[in-house]
């Protein structure tokens, strides 16, 4: 006996409290919404689950009011206890539900065991089921964007099966995936990013949400050419924005933090004495861009925001090229910086 991802999510709803007290034991319940730090089972208040249904919205449906993620309760199970494969979360929805199992694989086709419990576990095994992203379809598709990044930038991976779960129909299904590790300052992963890609190399996959990230993310970032002590660095929110910057400036330490909040919760590397904010030109995220200053600031860090002429860096470096973006950013730099960190000319 088997279920559908969206029959396996109408079940949970159906018992939406106990799961969280199960799942999100962390939290607590507050009227029809069980209150949580995140997914993950982190303490606090930023997500909502509602464990009634009320007007026609579904229980069990959750929204993190900080990041703006939402999905339901088989997200719920997936985040909570690290797993990465969508058999192993429907085998623990279908335990949870005292449902029968699906018959065992044939032993040529056994997959590893579940990661442990906690979604740092779940990024590192993801990341060590990845390869290198020379000669793959990552690798095509952040040329398409005019990234050029060094072989030596192990914070890149390439999945050829990454799995992908619609939030809205609960269709499941294996996409390409470049892989992008989440790292704290000592360069533990605690996370990743996954960006699932158009298997044509046409782009990113045609999907509600191609990126989605896992793990353990405030304060840590998708680091590229992280140098402890390092006295200049540069952070920004999006992956392409910074490896757009990485590209033209090869020798410069940058951060992705993946969001607007994380990007104004990020760890500054001790060392760090100056501090390049990139932004985009609609200025959505503000709020992590002055709340990284400010603590940059309190931190004895000069923070300087870099401003791109189009909507964001990577759109500079595809249709003005990297010789104009790297000019443009010559302005903007501290002298010293860029003697340092652009070509010469």
């Amino acid at each position: 006996m088997t279920a559908s991802a969206s029959e396996l999510a109408r079940r949970l709803g159906d018992h939406a409290e106990a799961v969280c007290r199960e799942y999100l034991s962390k939290g607590h319940r507050s009227g029809n919404y069980w209150m949580v730090g995140d997914v993950r089972n982190t303490r606090g208040r930023s997500v909502h689950v509602r464990l009634k249904a009320v007007g026609g919205k579904a229980a069990g449906k959750w929204v993190d009011e900080s990041s703006g993620e939402y999905g339901d309760l088989l997200d719920v199970i997936e985040q909570s206890c690290g797993l990465v494969d969508f058999r192993e979360v429907a085998d623990e929805a279908r335990r949870f539900l005292s449902m029968p199992l699906p018959p065992p694989q044939a032993p040529d086709a056994r997959r590893q065991l579940a990661a442990k419990r906690g979604s740092p576990d779940a990024a590192r095994r993801l990341f060590g089921m990845s390869q290198p992203i020379a000669g793959t379809l990552a690798e095509r598709y952040l040329a398409g964007r005019g990234i050029l990044l060094s072989p030596r930038e192990r914070a890149l991976r390439f999945h050829p099966g990454c799995y992908y779960r619609d939030l809205v129909t609960g269709e499941t299904r294996t996409l390409p995936a470049l892989i992008a590790a989440v790292t704290n300052l000592n360069g533990q992963t605690t996370g990743l990013q996954r960006t699932w890609l158009d298997a044509s190399g046409n782009g990113k996959a045609q999907l509600a949400d191609p990126r989605r990230s896992l793990g353990h993310l405030l304060g840590n970032a998708i680091w590229l050419g992280h140098q402890p002590g390092a006295p200049v660095m540069a952070a920004g929110e999006g992956f392409e924005t910074m490896a757009s910057l990485r590209t033209v400036m090869p020798a410069l330490p940058v951060a992705a933090a993946t969001s607007a909040n994380h990007l104004a919760g990020l760890t500054l590397p001790p060392g760090c004495r100056r501090l390049y904010i990139a932004a985009d030109a609609d200025a959505a995220g503000r709020h992590g861009i002055e709340r990284l200053s400010q603590r940059a600031g309190e931190a004895g860090i000069l923070a300087l925001v870099l401003r791109p002429q189009l909507g964001d860096f990577n759109d500079d470096l595809r249709h003005l090229g990297p010789a104009h973006l790297a000019a443009w950013l010559s302005d903007q730099l501290v002298p010293e910086d860029a003697r340092l960190f652009l070509p010469p000319g």
